[in-house]
């Protein structure tokens, strides 16, 4: 287990937080169960990841298709508190934060040079939202070699339906699928 880091996505002010103004429906329900896979992964001193996406307060790192919505309702602001992780799930020192402006959290960050510089083989990926930056992840993650477990309970997306079509997905792709409760006492 010592090769294994937690990857946590997108569980910011702005999509998670109690008064986000693009909240994902599912996030409330999965912050207990993140909680708990924090906790092994501080417990065992195994590496955690924080994967925030992060934009200029410009918008020109916006995608295309985002622009007119981030131009209504700017979200993930750099240095704004709606970028920063929710507070129950707060890095603590030692911990690392990789900022991106794509769905991935691989496209145009130094997470693979990190994980393959500590040895990392295999990535268990927490957060939000199933159907875009979960799932882009989680395939770059398979591109590049990583196993790939996704806690289907510490996952979320904007209904339970759409959460489950892509969990489907990832698994047909060999992504390993689990709960919290099985990862953590299975």
């Amino acid at each position: 287990m010592a090769d294994t880091a937690l990857l946590i996505v997108d569980m910011q002010n702005d999509f998670a937080g109690r008064d986000a103004p693009l909240r994902v429906a599912g996030a409330d329900a999965i912050i207990p169960q993140i909680q708990a896979l924090l906790h092994h992964f501080r417990r065992e001193d195994l590496p955690v990841i924080h994967i925030l996406r992060v934009h200029r307060m410009d918008g020109a790192d916006v995608e295309h298709f985002r622009r007119e919505i981030f131009s209504k309702t700017p979200f993930a602001v750099a240095g704004t508190q709606g970028a920063e992780v929710i507070a129950d799930l707060s890095p603590v020192p030692g911990e690392y934060i990789i900022s991106k402006t794509r769905m991935s959290g691989f496209m145009g960050t130094d997470l693979d040079l990190l994980l393959r510089s500590a040895g990392i083989r295999t990535v268990v990926v927490s957060g939000i939202q199933t159907p875009n930056c979960i799932r882009t992840t989680v395939f770059d993650a398979m591109a590049y070699g990583y196993d790939t477990v996704v806690v289907s309970d510490a996952t979320a997306a904007a209904t339970p339906e759409i959460h489950e079509t892509n969990l489907r997905d990832m698994a047909a792709i060999g992504v390993s699928l689990t709960t919290t409760h099985a990862y953590l006492f299975g």
